[in-house]
């Protein structure tokens, strides 16, 4: 019951009896509100609502029995209750947004609230560790706008929820989420896996060889994202890289061009860059190192002795060598590198068995016995030289051991050699350079041999003008008493002569004595015998 009208009539019976009606109303009136005729009740029929009619006016006539009747107003006011939420109107909204842009407008919207009073009282905020911003505008509108640069290479999209709340009992909350996407700028060079990378190749190659991929990523999206490799000059000009080396432009993959060669490149390094195709467009480089593996291609050279087929290597063997003897010494060479260079030597065939040994490791040709009259003058040996590569290689060398007497005696004349012309003026050269030095050296020792006659014959005739003289007395100091230090015994004592004019003392010998042995202190006399025999020289 909303209300409830009373009217009083001072007739009895029939004409006192009092009935209410609705007088003048309104369709919407009657479905809202029901008036009881006789007890005068107002009641309510359906919900009212504050936002939709906040008042009413009823008008109520009473009548009695006879006819006769009386009006009056009521009057109702609807009480607002909070039962509205509020509302968010958006107005304008950027999406996506570019990154690297600082406050940046993302919306534009509008809070309402249908209550009244406190209830129709707002606040709005958005969730926290979000870069956006709320700002208040005019006649509750705000705006959301970014707190600093975004970086879409951390964060690409947000959900920014908007929260609107009232101030009524109780509290009514909307929410509303706007999804923020960050559009991408081209901020970012692509970045390689690796800053340097280093690849292994075999030489001896198949042209167009996959020998590696490299690979770079771009954390920008889109085209941005999109890369191109390509090769850069190389910093050597020797170097034709566009001829060793070419690469996929989309997907880094290098292969060889050619096939490579270990002992002419062992290895060599070059950039690559990496361009994105953004706008400007930015790139980035790395080292590629490549390395060429050595295969066993070359088979072992010898370097002595040279191989001749016309005139093979004689080396010579003197019958009185002892085993062990060093023959000769084959040296050889091997342009592959590690294992593949490491050699040894074997005797492959010798015309007398046992008669030679081969070392191994260094290829010293040594005799293994001694040489026998049985033993033919000429030999030939056939070595082998072969490396450790994997499948080997060989080389083979003939050796002829003439044996002789002795280094002076001459020996069997070698086969005629076919003599290329072209070496015959270096040879006479040659034949004038030796003779030339042969006359020098005999003129010089002719000129040493005459040097020392003269001195010889210029002593000898002085010591036969001349005598030897003995001090008298004890020994002087400057004799010596060899002690067993030398070949010759204790026994023996050594005296000055002096030859010309003693006073002068330009020439001076010493003459072994045969007597006693002098002490060390030099004290005693020499005995006569000995004395007289010096005298007796």
């Amino acid at each position: 019951m909303v209300a409830k009208v009373s009217a009083k009539d001072l007739d009895t019976g029939t004409n006192g009896e009092v009935s209410y009606s609705l007088f003048h109303s309104s369709q919407e009136m009657s479905k809202t509100f029901e008036l009881n005729a006789l007890s005068g009740e107002v009641r309510l029929i359906k919900t009212l609502d504050f936002e939709t009619t906040p008042s009413y006016e009823l008008d109520i006539e009473a009548t009695d029995g006879g006819g006769l009747s009386g009006k009056c107003s009521v009057s109702i006011q609807v009480v607002d209750v909070n039962d509205n939420y509020p509302e968010l109107i958006i107005s304008s909204l950027t999406n996506p947004i570019p990154e690297n842009s600082p406050e940046t407008e993302v919306a534009l919207f509008r809070i309402r609230d249908r209550d009244s009073g406190e209830n129709g009282r707002t606040i709005c905020s958005i969730q926290d560790g979000v870069p956006f911003t709320l700002e208040p505008s005019v006649e509750n509108f705000y705006r959301l706008v970014t707190d600093g640069a975004l970086d879409r290479e951390i964060r690409a999209e947000y959900n920014i929820t908007i929260s609107v709340t009232d101030l009524g009992i109780p509290k009514l909350t909307t929410q509303h989420t706007i999804t923020v996407q960050v559009s991408d700028i081209n901020d970012n060079a692509p970045a390689f896996t690796q800053v340097s990378y280093t690849m292994l190749v075999h030489e001896n190659n198949s042209p167009a060889l996959h020998i590696g991929t490299i690979s770079a990523t771009d954390s920008d999206s889109g085209s941005n994202a999109h890369i191109t490799y390509s090769l850069l000059p190389a910093q050597e000009p020797q170097l034709a890289l566009n001829s060793l080396i070419s690469i996929n432009a989309d997907n880094g993959q290098l292969f060889a061009l050619r096939a490579l060669d270990y002992e002419a490149l062992q290895a060599f390094e070059f950039h690559v860059s990496a361009t994105d195709r953004g706008s400007p467009a930015l790139s980035s480089q790395a080292l590629v190192r490549i390395v060429v593996l050595d295969d066993n291609d070359n088979a072992p050279f010898v370097l002595y002795p040279m191989q001749n087929a016309s005139a093979p290597c004689t080396e010579l063997l003197p019958r009185a060598a002892e085993p062990g003897y060093l023959v000769t010494k084959v040296v050889a060479v091997d342009r592959d590198s590690g294992q593949n260079a490491w050699l040894s030597f074997q005797l492959l065939k010798a015309t007398e068995p046992g008669l030679f040994s081969v070392w191994a490791h260094n290829g010293e040709v040594r005799t293994t016995r001694l040489l026998s009259e049985r033993d033919v003058p000429k030999h030939r040996l056939l070595l082998v030289v072969k490396d450790n590569g994997e499948p080997p290689r060989s080389a083979s060398v003939t050796l002829q051991v003439l044996m002789v007497d002795g280094f002076s005696q001459p020996y069997l004349p070698l086969p005629e050699v076919v003599r290329d012309p072209s070496h015959q003026e270096g040879d006479v050269l040659t034949l004038y350079l030796v003779i030339a030095l042969a006359s020098v050296s005999s003129l010089f020792l002719l000129s040493v041999l005459l040097f020392v006659g003269v001195r010889l014959c210029r002593r000898a005739r002085e010591v036969s003008l001349g005598g030897c003289s003995v001090p008298e007395g004890h020994f002087p100091g400057h004799l010596v008493d060899v002690s067993g230090a030398g070949t010759l015994s204790q026994s023996y004592q050594y005296e000055v002569c002096l030859t010309g004019d003693s006073q002068s003392n330009e020439f001076k010998f010493l003459k072994p004595v045969f007597s006693g042995i002098v002490d060390q202190n030099y004290g005693r006399q020499p005995d006569d015998q000995s004395f007289s025999s010096v005298l007796g020289m």
